[in-house]
């Protein structure tokens, strides 16, 4: 048999924050994808391509250091901006063959 019990007070206060973080961390990933897609834009027509290395390096590096800063694992936050980067640099190129068509 399940208990039922009433959800503390507390527990719906912080549930109701995190889900209003979730909410501004997909509209700030939504705003981000919007210039990395101008990124793959100005990359088609430059005939640039898609990655770039030593950007990512210098992104991994920085955002290790805000990550430490707001007491974040930066193992975390590499491990997301990777995430991030890779899914970009797949966007890049989509747009770079849509470009060449």
């Amino acid at each position: 048999m399940t208990e039922t019990y009433q959800t503390p007070a507390e527990l719906l206060e912080l549930r109701h924050s995190i889900d209003n973080i979730d909410a501004a961390v997909i509209h700030l990933l939504a705003e981000r994808f919007k210039c990395t897609r101008k990124v793959g834009e100005l990359k088609a027509r430059l005939t640039m391509p898609p990655a770039d290395p030593t950007r990512e390096a210098q992104q991994i590096a920085r955002l290790r250091s805000l990550a430490v800063t707001a007491d974040l694992d930066p193992e975390f936050a590499e491990k997301f901006l990777n995430f991030l980067v890779k899914e970009v640099i797949r966007h890049h190129e989509i747009i770079r063959e849509q470009h060449q068509a």
